[in-house]
């Protein structure tokens, strides 16, 4: 052997049992509606921040509710997996499942809309139950601010929303990530303009005109992707990085799986 590997053997030797062990194999499962989803959501830049040993799953989907993402049979994905982890208890040592919903569950969302004060929350407690009842974590998880000023002020319309997550979190003694009250605050300080880079495409008013005649009438009769909801991969590099300092805070046991 030679002095640096005697070296190095002796400094991992006087470290704490574990310390520099790697962690044991997880899953985290992501469950929510377009600002979790992949393409116009954080969800794949949140995965990719996980180390080898997390097993990420982005199912959050497009235009889902805490009602419809049911109802269209999407939920059965998720406990078709949890089901796998009971088959097979050696393959995670832990399996976390991140529900995140309120956009589409706000009024004037046909077929998706639930009621606020009975439907919405006894969705995500029974989401919290059946979690539970399969073995994995359940974590419930505040919706993503939306952008939308009025003058210099945020409008935070989803606020009712993130208060019956907090009050099921706290009745079901569930894990509980606030990320709309972060987010809000951070969208708040940057300001309008700012937070507009965070979306899917720049604004209509200073997109770059193309050159070309033929372009330009394409572009004129295209539907523009910008809004102060969805993200481009700006945003979602913004609010991955968001949500990691989050569940650095509310989950510790998620510490050593960030990379």
């Amino acid at each position: 052997m030679t002095l640096k590997n005697i070296v190095v053997a002796g400094l991992l030797a006087s470290l704490p049992i574990g310390t520099w062990a790697s962690p044991e194999p997880i899953r985290v499962i992501l469950v929510g509606d377009s600002t979790l989803a992949s393409h116009n959501g954080y969800g794949d830049a949140l995965c990719a921040r996980f180390t080898p040993q997390v097993t990420c799953i982005n199912l959050a989907r497009n235009g889902r509710s805490s009602g419809s993402y049911r109802a269209e049979g999407l939920w059965q994905n998720v406990l078709d997996l949890l089901a796998e982890q009971g088959a097979d208890k050696g393959m995670y040592k832990a399996t976390y499942v991140l529900v995140e919903f309120g956009h589409n569950d706000q009024p004037g969302k046909p077929g998706r809309s639930t009621d606020l004060k009975a439907e919405f929350p006894a969705n995500l407690s029974r989401y919290v139950d059946e979690v539970r009842a399969a073995g994995g974590t359940p974590v419930l998880v505040t919706p993503l601010t939306r952008r939308s000023f009025k003058g210099a002020q945020l409008t935070n319309d989803l606020q009712p929303w993130a208060d019956a997550d907090r009050a099921v979190a706290t009745a079901k003694r569930a894990p509980l990530i606030d990320l709309f009250t972060a987010s809000a605050a951070a969208v708040q300080a940057m300001g309008s303009a700012e937070a507009d880079t965070l979306a899917v495409e720049p604004p209509p008013s200073v997109q770059a005109a193309p050159a070309d005649r033929d372009q330009l009438e394409a572009a004129t009769n295209r539907k523009s992707a910008f809004d102060h909801t969805h993200v481009g991969p700006k945003g979602a590099d913004f609010f991955a990085t968001l949500m990691v300092r989050l569940l650095r805070d509310g989950l510790p046991a998620l510490t050593p799986y960030f990379q």
